[in-house]
Order: C-alpha cells, then structure tokens, then sequence
C-alpha cells in the first residue's frame, strides 16, 4: 500500500510525463539513464526488450535499473552491517517520502508507476532476497532455494508483468514468478564456481548430500568433487530448472504479442544456456558459459515470429 500511494504521489505532483509538462525533459534524461544501464549491464535481458514498444521498454528499464541498483549494494565491498542497512532503507526511496526528483532512476520508476499496474512492493522481496546474499545464507532443501529464488528473481517476473499487462492477473503472477524462478536456477548453475569462489553456496544441501559433493576448491579454484558427481548434480538442477521453464512458459499466451515475443527472447536465451550448461558441466564449473551475440539474436527473432504466429499476426 506504501508503494501504491507514492505512485499515486507523484501523479498528483506533476511527475507523469506530458508533451506540455514542465518536467517531460527530467523524465526523458532518467529513462535515457535507465535504458543506459539496461544496455550496459543487462546484455541478456536487452535482447527481449528490444521487441516492445517504446513506452513498455522504458518502463522495464527502469524497474531493471533500480533492480540493479538493489543488487550492486549486496555485491559491494566492505562490511556487511552497512550493506544490510542500505538495503533496509530501499523500500523507504518508494515511500511517501521519495527523495527529490534528482535520482534519475527513481523519477524514472515512479512515473513508469503512474502509467501501469506495477507492483513496487515486490521490490521488498528483492531486498529481502539480496539481504540472505550478504548474509551468506545457506539453502537446506530445495523448497528453501525456491524461496530465495521467489525472492530475487520471481520479484522481477511480477513486476515486469504489471508492465506487459494481462486480462487474467490471478492466473498469470504465479507463472512470471515461475519463469523467474527457472532463470535463477540457471543463472545459480551458470555461476557456480564464481559464486563458491566468493564464498557463496546456493544449491540445497540436501542435494550436495544425496550426490555427494562438498563443492570445495582448491587454490587454483577447481572444485575437488569427483567430475561424474558434479555432472549428475549439475544435470539433476538442469532437470529441476527445465520443469519451472515448463510452467513459467504458459503466460506466453496470456500476453500481446510483443510483451510474449520479449519474454519467449529472455527465457529462450536463458534455455539454451541452461541446455548448455547440462551438455558439458565439466566446461560449465571450470568457466562461465554464455551465448554469442548472434545466438542470441536468433532466438529474438524466432521468438518474435513465434508470438506473431501465434496470433495470427
């Protein structure tokens, strides 16, 4: 309710963009600065946006650029104490009490906020997610890494569905935050030695149990788990990520064309890394595996042509 009235807030005092407003120009330099950062920063992600019109990609860069904002702040240098305490006061740059319109990304947000439904308050399960980060919480089972993953990643699904729009909210929320789910799962096994090499574990303990493996490393970073075990563990967590994919795919057809066409682009990407990453979990735990700038331009493209088809368009 905090975040719906700061939207509301910032309407009443002139912050919507207007072709006659006084503060149309603000709000075009902090979309430029949003969509900036999305470029540079979110190289997966840009590829879907591409695909929508203008004031929906606008919209997300600008949820993403805040989303990286919260993100920096676990992944920063020093204490964690300070960390902790710059996430808790996240929510507060939402509240009533907003900062002036001199943070680009805020002024950018809130007026994406005023435009469409999205849900800031989603935000708070992102800090809550990136706050377990600097913790170094551990997971025990798989419906516990779930969770995390509701958290920073089903946070994201949700809020760029209030940007897509959709006639059945009840029925598509719950398939966003899957698909988020899905990409975190990749992303965790994309990044598993980098993370273990920064001293985080996400993958439950329960399953590095029952494969036996400790994912320890040595000086030189390798992992001292037998290979065949972290193979059969990296393609038991594929196998997992490969049914949230199942399930976060059906709000496809819940979408316009161009919104399904950007989230088909982004889970497409995700997929065909995470059908990599299974292929040869031996190159994925030694270097972090991605997609070249052409292949991810032709998932873009079919998925595009996908969504059009789908539609009769």
């Amino acid at each position: 309710m905090m975040f719906d009235r700061a939207a509301s807030m910032w309407r009443r005092q002139g912050y919507a963009s207007s072709p006659d407003g006084d503060g149309a120009a603000d709000i075009d330099d902090a979309y430029r600065h949003c969509e900036q950062i999305m470029r540079s920063q979110a190289r997966n992600f840009s590829y879907g946006l591409r695909l929508l019109p203008a004031p929906k990609r606008r919209a997300l860069s600008a949820v993403y650029a805040l989303a990286r904002r919260i993100d920096d702040i676990a992944d920063g240098d020093g204490p964690a104490g300070p960390r902790l305490e710059r996430l808790a006061a996240v929510p507060e740059l939402l509240g009533e009490n907003a900062p002036a319109r001199s943070d680009l990304v805020l002024v950018a947000l809130l007026e994406a906020a005023g435009r469409y439904p999205i849900p800031l308050a989603a935000f708070a399960d992102l800090v809550e997610g990136c706050a377990a980060d600097v913790r170094g919480t551990t997971y025990a089972t798989f419906d516990d890494l779930v969770g995390y993953c509701r958290c920073v990643a089903g946070s994201i699904g949700r809020l760029s569905l209030g940007v897509f729009g959709t006639d059945d909210v009840g029925r598509a929320t719950p398939l966003a935050d899957a698909l988020g789910v899905a990409l975190q799962i990749t992303n965790i096994l994309r990044d598993l030695r980098e993370d273990r090499l920064a001293k985080r574990v996400y993958l439950p303990v329960q399953d590095l149990e029952r494969f036996g493996c400790a994912l320890d490393v040595d000086a030189y970073g390798r992992f001292s788990d037998p290979p065949e075990r972290l193979a059969r563990l990296v393609r038991f967590e594929a196998d997992r990520a490969r049914d949230w994919f199942a399930t976060g795919m059906r709000l496809l057809p819940l979408l316009d064309a161009r919104s399904a066409a950007c989230t088909a682009t982004m889970a497409g990407i995700y997929r065909c890394l995470l059908d990599r990453i299974a292929a040869d979990p031996g190159r994925a735990l030694a270097t972090r595996m991605s997609l070249t700038t052409r292949e991810k331009s032709m998932v873009a493209v079919r998925a595009l042509v996908q969504a059009r088809r789908g539609r009769g368009g």
